[in-house]
Protein backbone atom coordinates (compact mmCIF):
# COMPACT_ATOMS: atom_id res chain seq x y z
CA UNK A 1 0.00 0.00 0.00
CA UNK A 2 1.58 3.34 -1.03
CA UNK A 3 1.50 6.46 1.01
CA UNK A 4 2.17 10.00 -0.76
CA UNK A 5 3.97 12.54 1.32
CA UNK A 6 3.58 15.95 -0.13
CA UNK A 7 5.92 18.04 1.29
CA UNK A 8 7.91 15.29 2.44
CA UNK A 9 10.87 17.23 3.66
CA UNK A 10 9.18 18.83 6.13
CA UNK A 11 9.63 18.68 9.83
CA UNK A 12 6.18 16.77 10.26
CA UNK A 13 7.60 13.61 8.10
CA UNK A 14 9.67 11.73 10.43
CA UNK A 15 6.31 11.63 12.91
CA UNK A 16 4.69 10.07 10.18
CA UNK A 17 6.92 7.72 9.39
CA UNK A 18 8.28 6.75 13.13
CA UNK A 19 3.98 6.04 13.16
CA UNK A 20 4.13 3.64 10.36
CA UNK A 21 6.91 1.84 11.52
CA UNK A 22 5.64 0.65 14.62
CA UNK A 23 2.07 -0.52 12.44
CA UNK A 24 1.58 -3.95 12.83
CA UNK A 25 -1.63 -4.24 11.08
CA UNK A 26 -2.28 -5.23 7.76
CA UNK A 27 -2.49 -4.13 5.43
CA UNK A 28 0.30 -1.47 6.10
CA UNK A 29 1.83 0.75 4.46
CA UNK A 30 5.06 -0.77 2.10
CA UNK A 31 5.87 2.41 0.69
CA UNK A 32 6.55 5.91 1.28
CA UNK A 33 7.00 8.49 -1.80
CA UNK A 34 8.37 11.14 -0.66
CA UNK A 35 7.43 14.65 -2.46
CA UNK A 36 9.72 17.91 -2.23
CA UNK A 37 10.80 20.82 -4.25
CA UNK A 38 14.15 20.69 -2.73
CA UNK A 39 16.16 17.68 -3.62
CA UNK A 40 18.73 18.94 -0.86
CA UNK A 41 16.02 18.40 1.72
CA UNK A 42 14.70 15.89 0.17
CA UNK A 43 17.75 13.87 0.46
CA UNK A 44 18.60 15.26 4.32
CA UNK A 45 15.26 14.06 5.38
CA UNK A 46 15.90 10.76 3.85
CA UNK A 47 18.76 10.18 6.24
CA UNK A 48 16.67 11.12 9.31
CA UNK A 49 14.41 8.37 8.20
CA UNK A 50 16.99 5.88 7.59
CA UNK A 51 18.30 6.29 10.89
CA UNK A 52 14.91 6.00 12.61
CA UNK A 53 14.30 3.25 10.97
CA UNK A 54 17.51 1.06 12.39
CA UNK A 55 15.91 -2.05 14.26
CA UNK A 56 12.86 -2.01 12.08
CA UNK A 57 13.33 -4.69 9.36
CA UNK A 58 10.19 -4.30 7.79
CA UNK A 59 10.19 -0.55 7.57
CA UNK A 60 8.81 1.07 4.54
CA UNK A 61 10.58 1.72 1.48
CA UNK A 62 11.48 5.26 0.93
CA UNK A 63 11.04 6.75 -2.64
CA UNK A 64 12.21 10.61 -2.88
CA UNK A 65 11.35 12.24 -5.36
CA UNK A 66 10.85 16.04 -7.07
CA UNK A 67 8.63 14.99 -9.84
CA UNK A 68 4.54 15.33 -8.58
CA UNK A 69 2.96 12.58 -10.95
CA UNK A 70 5.89 9.75 -9.72
CA UNK A 71 5.12 10.56 -6.25
CA UNK A 72 0.93 10.61 -6.74
CA UNK A 73 0.67 7.89 -9.38
CA UNK A 74 -1.00 4.49 -7.59
CA UNK A 75 -1.15 6.21 -4.12
CA UNK A 76 -3.70 4.80 -1.45
CA UNK A 77 -3.22 7.39 0.38
CA UNK A 78 -1.96 11.22 0.33
CA UNK A 79 -0.39 13.32 2.93
CA UNK A 80 0.28 17.15 2.27
CA UNK A 81 1.91 19.70 4.11
CA UNK A 82 3.09 22.18 2.16
CA UNK A 83 4.03 25.92 2.26
CA UNK A 84 3.89 27.92 -0.72
CA UNK A 85 6.13 30.86 -0.45
CA UNK A 86 8.21 29.01 2.28
CA UNK A 87 9.42 30.63 5.79
CA UNK A 88 9.86 33.96 3.84
CA UNK A 89 6.60 33.83 3.06
CA UNK A 90 5.15 33.10 6.65
CA UNK A 91 7.66 35.97 7.52
CA UNK A 92 5.83 38.86 5.44
CA UNK A 93 2.68 37.23 6.32
CA UNK A 94 3.41 38.46 9.67
CA UNK A 95 4.84 41.54 9.45
CA UNK A 96 2.60 43.08 6.73
CA UNK A 97 0.02 42.60 8.80
CA UNK A 98 1.96 43.91 12.39
CA UNK A 99 2.97 47.13 10.31
CA UNK A 100 -0.19 47.80 10.19
CA UNK A 101 -1.77 46.72 13.51
CA UNK A 102 -3.56 43.72 13.01
CA UNK A 103 -2.57 40.17 14.04
CA UNK A 104 0.29 38.50 12.05
CA UNK A 105 -0.55 35.13 12.21
CA UNK A 106 -0.06 31.87 9.65
CA UNK A 107 -3.79 30.64 10.25
CA UNK A 108 -5.34 33.42 11.71
CA UNK A 109 -6.22 37.09 10.93
CA UNK A 110 -4.85 38.85 7.42
CA UNK A 111 -1.79 36.66 7.92
CA UNK A 112 -3.55 33.06 7.35
CA UNK A 113 -5.75 34.75 4.16
CA UNK A 114 -2.50 35.75 2.44
CA UNK A 115 -1.50 32.07 3.20
CA UNK A 116 -4.33 30.73 1.80
CA UNK A 117 -4.44 32.73 -1.20
CA UNK A 118 -1.39 31.63 -2.90
CA UNK A 119 -1.95 27.86 -1.71
CA UNK A 120 -5.62 27.73 -2.57
CA UNK A 121 -4.28 27.43 -6.42
CA UNK A 122 -1.57 25.32 -5.88
CA UNK A 123 -3.30 22.40 -4.25
CA UNK A 124 -6.79 22.68 -7.00
CA UNK A 125 -3.71 21.46 -9.53
CA UNK A 126 -2.56 18.65 -6.99
CA UNK A 127 -6.43 17.51 -6.71
CA UNK A 128 -6.80 17.60 -10.21
CA UNK A 129 -3.92 15.19 -10.66
CA UNK A 130 -4.45 13.50 -7.84
CA UNK A 131 -8.28 12.78 -9.52
CA UNK A 132 -6.03 11.53 -12.70
CA UNK A 133 -3.53 9.60 -11.08
CA UNK A 134 -4.84 8.23 -7.64
CA UNK A 135 -8.44 8.35 -8.60
CA UNK A 136 -9.76 6.32 -5.11
CA UNK A 137 -7.00 7.58 -2.99
CA UNK A 138 -7.74 9.56 0.21
CA UNK A 139 -6.35 12.92 0.55
CA UNK A 140 -5.37 13.47 4.32
CA UNK A 141 -4.39 17.42 4.37
CA UNK A 142 -2.29 19.27 6.89
CA UNK A 143 -1.73 21.87 4.45
CA UNK A 144 -2.63 25.90 6.68
CA UNK A 145 -5.29 27.12 6.84
CA UNK A 146 -6.46 23.34 7.03
CA UNK A 147 -10.12 24.54 6.64
CA UNK A 148 -9.82 26.73 3.60
CA UNK A 149 -7.90 24.27 1.79
CA UNK A 150 -9.89 21.47 2.63
CA UNK A 151 -13.23 23.06 1.32
CA UNK A 152 -11.35 24.10 -1.66
CA UNK A 153 -9.91 20.49 -2.80
CA UNK A 154 -13.09 19.04 -2.11
CA UNK A 155 -14.53 20.88 -4.83
CA UNK A 156 -12.43 18.79 -7.11
CA UNK A 157 -11.70 15.08 -4.97
CA UNK A 158 -15.75 15.41 -2.81
CA UNK A 159 -15.66 13.53 0.36
CA UNK A 160 -11.85 11.73 -0.25
CA UNK A 161 -10.35 15.05 1.01
CA UNK A 162 -10.70 15.38 5.02
CA UNK A 163 -8.33 18.00 7.20
CA UNK A 164 -6.29 16.92 10.17
CA UNK A 165 -5.32 19.19 12.70
CA UNK A 166 -3.33 17.85 15.88
CA UNK A 167 -4.71 20.56 18.37
CA UNK A 168 -8.33 19.16 19.31
CA UNK A 169 -6.96 15.91 19.74
CA UNK A 170 -4.49 17.13 21.85
CA UNK A 171 -6.52 18.75 23.85
CA UNK A 172 -8.27 16.21 24.48
CA UNK A 173 -5.48 13.51 25.56
CA UNK A 174 -4.23 16.65 28.15
CA UNK A 175 -7.56 16.89 29.78
CA UNK A 176 -7.60 13.19 29.84
CA UNK A 177 -4.26 12.99 31.30
CA UNK A 178 -5.07 15.70 34.04
CA UNK A 179 -8.41 13.78 35.52
CA UNK A 180 -6.02 11.09 35.32
CA UNK A 181 -8.11 9.21 32.82
CA UNK A 182 -7.60 7.00 30.00
CA UNK A 183 -8.20 8.79 27.02
CA UNK A 184 -8.59 6.01 24.87
CA UNK A 185 -12.20 5.77 27.02
CA UNK A 186 -12.93 9.96 27.02
CA UNK A 187 -15.45 11.47 24.17
CA UNK A 188 -15.36 14.72 22.86
CA UNK A 189 -18.48 17.41 22.57
CA UNK A 190 -16.01 20.09 20.26
CA UNK A 191 -17.52 22.17 17.57
CA UNK A 192 -15.76 24.77 15.12
CA UNK A 193 -13.70 25.28 12.07
CA UNK A 194 -10.11 24.85 12.38
CA UNK A 195 -8.20 26.52 14.66
CA UNK A 196 -11.65 27.93 15.47
CA UNK A 197 -13.68 25.85 18.10
CA UNK A 198 -14.73 25.02 21.27
CA UNK A 199 -14.93 21.62 23.53
CA UNK A 200 -17.88 21.68 25.12
CA UNK A 201 -18.42 18.26 27.07
CA UNK A 202 -15.96 15.51 28.10
CA UNK A 203 -17.54 12.41 28.52
CA UNK A 204 -16.12 9.11 30.46
CA UNK A 205 -18.72 6.39 30.83
CA UNK A 206 -21.46 8.70 29.60
CA UNK A 207 -20.87 11.48 32.35
CA UNK A 208 -19.66 14.76 31.64
CA UNK A 209 -16.23 15.44 33.58
CA UNK A 210 -15.73 18.89 32.52
CA UNK A 211 -17.51 20.85 35.33
CA UNK A 212 -15.16 19.09 37.47
CA UNK A 213 -11.85 19.72 35.76
CA UNK A 214 -13.44 23.44 36.03
CA UNK A 215 -13.96 23.36 39.47
CA UNK A 216 -10.49 22.12 39.91
CA UNK A 217 -8.01 24.91 40.35
CA UNK A 218 -4.58 23.13 39.98
CA UNK A 219 -5.77 20.74 37.26
CA UNK A 220 -7.01 23.92 35.26
CA UNK A 221 -4.04 25.67 36.14
CA UNK A 222 -1.75 23.13 34.76
CA UNK A 223 -3.91 23.23 31.23
CA UNK A 224 -1.72 25.41 28.69
CA UNK A 225 -5.34 26.63 28.22
CA UNK A 226 -6.25 27.49 31.44
CA UNK A 227 -2.42 29.17 30.99
CA UNK A 228 -3.57 31.06 27.50
CA UNK A 229 -7.30 32.40 28.48
CA UNK A 230 -7.07 31.86 32.54
CA UNK A 231 -8.84 29.95 34.61
CA UNK A 232 -11.90 32.73 35.51
CA UNK A 233 -12.72 33.33 31.38
CA UNK A 234 -12.95 29.27 31.08
CA UNK A 235 -15.53 29.02 33.68
CA UNK A 236 -17.34 32.14 32.66
CA UNK A 237 -17.25 30.39 29.16
CA UNK A 238 -18.00 27.08 30.23
CA UNK A 239 -16.04 25.56 27.70
CA UNK A 240 -12.27 25.13 26.79
CA UNK A 241 -12.02 26.93 23.22
CA UNK A 242 -9.14 25.80 20.77
CA UNK A 243 -5.79 28.01 21.65
CA UNK A 244 -6.17 29.79 18.36
CA UNK A 245 -9.62 31.66 20.05
CA UNK A 246 -7.01 33.50 21.88
CA UNK A 247 -6.19 35.44 18.89
CA UNK A 248 -9.97 36.81 19.07
CA UNK A 249 -10.50 37.29 23.11
CA UNK A 250 -7.11 39.27 23.31
CA UNK A 251 -6.73 40.67 20.58
CA UNK A 252 -5.34 43.54 21.38
CA UNK A 253 -2.83 41.94 23.85
CA UNK A 254 -2.03 39.30 21.33
CA UNK A 255 -0.62 42.05 18.81
CA UNK A 256 0.95 44.23 21.19
CA UNK A 257 3.07 41.04 23.24
CA UNK A 258 3.80 39.86 19.11
CA UNK A 259 5.01 43.51 18.48
CA UNK A 260 7.05 43.78 21.28
CA UNK A 261 8.99 40.76 20.46
CA UNK A 262 12.47 40.78 19.27
CA UNK A 263 10.93 38.13 16.58
CA UNK A 264 7.87 36.93 15.48
CA UNK A 265 7.20 33.05 15.31
CA UNK A 266 7.77 32.91 11.29
CA UNK A 267 11.43 34.77 11.85
CA UNK A 268 12.39 32.51 14.73
CA UNK A 269 11.34 28.98 12.77
CA UNK A 270 13.39 30.58 9.52
CA UNK A 271 16.77 31.49 11.84
CA UNK A 272 16.34 28.02 13.43
CA UNK A 273 15.34 26.13 10.52
CA UNK A 274 17.79 27.75 8.23
CA UNK A 275 20.73 26.26 11.32
CA UNK A 276 19.48 22.73 11.33
CA UNK A 277 19.37 22.50 7.82
CA UNK A 278 22.94 23.59 7.31
CA UNK A 279 24.25 21.19 10.60
CA UNK A 280 22.37 18.27 8.64
CA UNK A 281 24.89 18.18 6.57
CA UNK A 282 27.64 17.29 8.50
CA UNK A 283 25.63 15.55 11.21
CA UNK A 284 26.33 12.21 9.66
CA UNK A 285 24.89 9.34 11.74
CA UNK A 286 23.68 11.92 14.10
CA UNK A 287 21.04 13.28 11.83
CA UNK A 288 17.69 12.35 13.91
CA UNK A 289 19.23 13.38 16.83
CA UNK A 290 19.52 16.46 15.18
CA UNK A 291 16.11 17.16 14.23
CA UNK A 292 14.62 15.65 17.81
CA UNK A 293 16.95 18.42 19.37
CA UNK A 294 15.35 21.27 16.86
CA UNK A 295 11.80 19.98 17.36
CA UNK A 296 12.47 20.11 20.83
CA UNK A 297 13.50 24.15 20.89
CA UNK A 298 10.93 24.49 17.91
CA UNK A 299 8.15 23.04 20.52
CA UNK A 300 9.04 25.08 23.40
CA UNK A 301 8.35 28.41 21.56
CA UNK A 302 5.18 27.26 20.50
CA UNK A 303 2.56 30.35 21.05
CA UNK A 304 5.23 31.56 23.70
CA UNK A 305 3.53 35.28 23.69
CA UNK A 306 0.50 33.86 25.00
CA UNK A 307 2.16 32.32 27.58
CA UNK A 308 4.23 35.35 28.96
CA UNK A 309 7.53 35.04 26.28
CA UNK A 310 8.42 35.12 23.07
CA UNK A 311 10.04 33.43 20.29
CA UNK A 312 13.44 31.50 21.05
CA UNK A 313 12.71 32.66 24.75
CA UNK A 314 9.85 31.05 26.02
CA UNK A 315 8.64 30.77 29.93
CA UNK A 316 7.06 27.79 29.78
CA UNK A 317 9.36 24.81 28.47
CA UNK A 318 6.72 22.30 27.31
CA UNK A 319 8.64 19.15 26.12
CA UNK A 320 6.92 18.15 22.68
CA UNK A 321 5.83 14.08 23.16
CA UNK A 322 8.51 12.80 21.09
CA UNK A 323 6.63 8.99 21.10
CA UNK A 324 5.24 9.00 17.78
CA UNK A 325 2.01 6.93 19.47
CA UNK A 326 1.10 10.30 21.09
CA UNK A 327 1.62 12.72 17.85
CA UNK A 328 -1.51 14.10 17.28
CA UNK A 329 -1.68 14.68 13.56
CA UNK A 330 0.24 11.32 13.02
CA UNK A 331 -1.98 8.99 15.51
CA UNK A 332 -4.74 10.72 13.47
CA UNK A 333 -3.29 10.10 10.35
CA UNK A 334 -3.07 6.46 11.10
CA UNK A 335 -5.83 6.11 12.70
CA UNK A 336 -7.78 7.62 9.60
CA UNK A 337 -5.87 5.13 6.94
CA UNK A 338 -6.69 1.64 9.28
CA UNK A 339 -10.32 2.77 9.68
CA UNK A 340 -10.51 3.50 6.00
CA UNK A 341 -8.26 0.73 4.57
CA UNK A 342 -8.85 -2.58 7.42
CA UNK A 343 -12.51 -1.01 8.67
CA UNK A 344 -10.83 -0.86 11.76
CA UNK A 345 -13.70 1.96 13.13
CA UNK A 346 -12.70 4.63 15.18
CA UNK A 347 -14.02 8.70 15.68
CA UNK A 348 -11.77 11.41 16.13
CA UNK A 349 -12.18 15.06 15.64
CA UNK A 350 -11.46 16.32 11.57
CA UNK A 351 -12.06 19.09 9.05
CA UNK A 352 -14.91 17.59 7.17
CA UNK A 353 -18.12 18.61 4.88
CA UNK A 354 -20.65 19.83 7.32
CA UNK A 355 -23.87 18.07 5.48
CA UNK A 356 -25.94 19.40 8.30
CA UNK A 357 -24.14 18.85 11.15
CA UNK A 358 -24.00 22.67 12.50
CA UNK A 359 -27.12 24.77 11.62
CA UNK A 360 -26.90 27.86 10.16
CA UNK A 361 -23.58 26.97 8.13
CA UNK A 362 -23.55 25.69 4.54
CA UNK A 363 -23.97 22.06 3.93
CA UNK A 364 -20.47 22.14 1.78
CA UNK A 365 -18.84 23.85 4.32
CA UNK A 366 -15.84 22.43 5.85
CA UNK A 367 -16.45 22.24 9.73
CA UNK A 368 -14.30 21.07 12.71
CA UNK A 369 -16.29 18.06 14.29
CA UNK A 370 -16.40 14.55 16.10
CA UNK A 371 -16.61 12.26 12.90
CA UNK A 372 -16.68 8.44 12.77
CA UNK A 373 -14.39 7.19 9.86
CA UNK A 374 -14.37 3.56 8.50
CA UNK A 375 -14.47 1.12 5.28
CA UNK A 376 -17.60 3.80 3.84
CA UNK A 377 -15.49 7.01 4.41
CA UNK A 378 -15.44 10.00 6.65
CA UNK A 379 -19.23 10.12 9.00
CA UNK A 380 -19.64 13.50 11.30
CA UNK A 381 -21.27 12.71 14.08
CA UNK A 382 -24.67 14.72 14.96
CA UNK A 383 -23.95 17.86 17.51
CA UNK A 384 -25.88 20.18 19.93
CA UNK A 385 -26.26 23.73 18.25
CA UNK A 386 -23.59 25.90 18.81
CA UNK A 387 -24.16 28.68 21.15
CA UNK A 388 -25.17 32.16 19.57
CA UNK A 389 -21.65 34.09 20.10
CA UNK A 390 -19.87 30.56 18.48
CA UNK A 391 -22.00 30.45 15.56
CA UNK A 392 -21.66 34.32 15.24
CA UNK A 393 -17.88 33.98 15.00
CA UNK A 394 -18.15 30.86 12.86
CA UNK A 395 -20.64 32.29 10.21
CA UNK A 396 -18.09 35.49 9.93
CA UNK A 397 -15.04 33.59 9.50
CA UNK A 398 -16.81 31.08 6.62
CA UNK A 399 -17.88 33.95 5.34
CA UNK A 400 -14.21 35.06 4.70
CA UNK A 401 -12.99 31.97 3.86
CA UNK A 402 -15.28 31.35 1.17
CA UNK A 403 -14.37 35.21 -0.38
CA UNK A 404 -10.97 34.17 0.44
CA UNK A 405 -11.39 30.54 -2.12
CA UNK A 406 -13.31 32.85 -4.99
CA UNK A 407 -10.14 35.21 -5.39
CA UNK A 408 -7.72 32.50 -5.56
CA UNK A 409 -9.68 31.13 -7.63
CA UNK A 410 -10.66 33.14 -9.89
CA UNK A 411 -7.85 35.85 -9.49
CA UNK A 412 -10.60 38.46 -8.17
CA UNK A 413 -9.25 41.44 -5.83
CA UNK A 414 -12.60 42.34 -5.23
CA UNK A 415 -13.38 38.86 -3.18
CA UNK A 416 -9.98 39.32 -1.99
CA UNK A 417 -10.85 42.73 -0.24
CA UNK A 418 -14.34 41.41 0.68
CA UNK A 419 -12.36 38.63 2.77
CA UNK A 420 -9.90 40.71 4.20
CA UNK A 421 -12.54 43.70 5.21
CA UNK A 422 -14.67 41.24 6.94
CA UNK A 423 -12.87 39.74 9.04
CA UNK A 424 -13.62 40.03 12.38
CA UNK A 425 -9.28 40.60 13.45
CA UNK A 426 -9.14 43.07 10.76
CA UNK A 427 -11.69 46.75 11.91
CA UNK A 428 -11.49 49.12 9.09
CA UNK A 429 -12.09 48.86 5.02
CA UNK A 430 -8.89 50.80 4.56
CA UNK A 431 -6.66 48.87 6.53
CA UNK A 432 -8.03 45.71 4.64
CA UNK A 433 -7.31 47.49 1.34
CA UNK A 434 -3.61 48.50 2.56
CA UNK A 435 -3.21 44.82 3.54
CA UNK A 436 -4.05 43.42 0.55
CA UNK A 437 -1.60 45.38 -1.60
CA UNK A 438 0.81 44.82 1.22
CA UNK A 439 0.72 41.51 0.32
CA UNK A 440 1.20 41.61 -3.30
CA UNK A 441 3.66 43.81 -3.36
CA UNK A 442 5.53 42.20 -0.82
CA UNK A 443 5.38 38.53 -1.84
CA UNK A 444 5.79 36.61 -5.53
CA UNK A 445 3.23 34.08 -4.95
CA UNK A 446 0.60 36.34 -3.83
CA UNK A 447 1.05 38.88 -6.71
CA UNK A 448 0.84 35.79 -8.74
CA UNK A 449 -2.49 35.02 -8.36
CA UNK A 450 -4.34 38.17 -9.34
CA UNK A 451 -1.78 38.68 -12.57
Amino acid sequence: MKLCILGGGGFRTPYVYQALLRDTGSPRVDEVALHDVDATRLEGMVRILRQLAEGFPDAPRLVPTTVLPEALQGSRFIFAAVRIGGLRGRCCDERVALDLGVLGQETTGPGGLAYALRTVPFMLDVARQVRELAPDAHFLNFTNPAGIITEAMQSVLGDRVLGICDTPSGLGRRVAGLLGLDHTRVQMDYVGLNHLGWMRRVLFDGTDVLPRLLADDAALGALEEGLVFGRDWLRTLGSIPNEYLHYYYSQREAVASIKAAKQTRGEFLLATQGEFWERLATAGDGAAQLWRETVTARSASYMAEAKGGEQGAPVHQDQPELDPSQQGYAGVALAVMAAISRDERSTMILNVRNGGTIAGLPDDAVVEVPATVDANGVHPLSTAAPDLHQLGLMQQVKAVERHTIAAAVHGDRTEALRAFALHPLVDSVEVARELLDGYVAAIPEVAAVFS
